[in-house]
């Protein structure tokens, strides 16, 4: 469908402080939750409500209810990551998992889990990923969920780049991408410039 930067004061402000090499595992998993939880306050603007009767303590009238549970899938491991943020808005969210690697030799992707939730085919689904460099986690993983039978789909990083923004919407044009920075370009070795540098590592204080 369309991809959207979500340039917020606050967003800006947060992947600022992450991207700083001397930032913290601590601060750096802080930050991305806050900036997970202001991205999908604005994804969701569109969500549809269903009536519902409720009774105030003065008198009964109409309240409204997202008519469609949501499932959050993160792309392992990285987009663990995410996921708190999120869940603070969306306590009741469902969680999928899905598991890739990437072969160094021929630099396929591959599949090393999947986990689906009930009825996860009715649901909305967000797949979450901190990077979008060149687009081949983000297509198997939409193939992924695509095979579970699900319609309404959206991929939520934090850095995106090109050619992974066009490789996702040109095999998956009904998926829209939501990132809080457009970054500059790949590395020769394929790291988003200026990037943040491993998102995995530096979440999970690893090497």
């Amino acid at each position: 469908m369309a991809f959207t930067e979500l340039k917020h004061p606050l967003i800006i402000d947060k992947l600022s402080r992450m991207r700083k090499k001397e930032t913290s595992s601590k601060d750096f998993r802080e930050n991305l939750n806050e900036i997970a939880q202001l991205m999908v306050y604005e994804i969701f603007r569109d969500l549809e409500l269903e009536a519902i009767e409720i009774e105030t303590p003065m008198t009964k009238t109409v309240g409204y209810t997202i008519d469609k549970p949501i499932v959050l899938v993160p792309i392992l491991r990285a987009g663990i990551g995410m996921l708190d943020g999120i869940q603070k808005l969306i306590p009741t969210a469902r969680i999928a998992h899905i598991g890739l690697y990437r072969d160094e030799e021929t630099l396929e992707i591959h599949q090393y889990f999947a986990k689906k939730t009930e009825s996860i085919d009715e649901s909305y689904v967000i797949i979450v990923d901190p990077m979008l460099a060149t687009g081949g986690s983000a297509n198997k993983a939409i193939d992924i969920v695509k095979s579970w039978g699900v319609k309404n789909i959206k991929f939520v990083c934090l850095v995106a780049v090109e050619p992974g923004i066009s490789n996702v919407l040109e095999k998956h044009p009904d998926v829209e991408i939501y990132a809080a920075s457009k970054d500059e370009k790949l590395s020769d070795k394929g790291y988003i410039i200026p990037g943040l540098g491993d998102a995995g590592d530096r979440i999970f204080g690893t090497k």
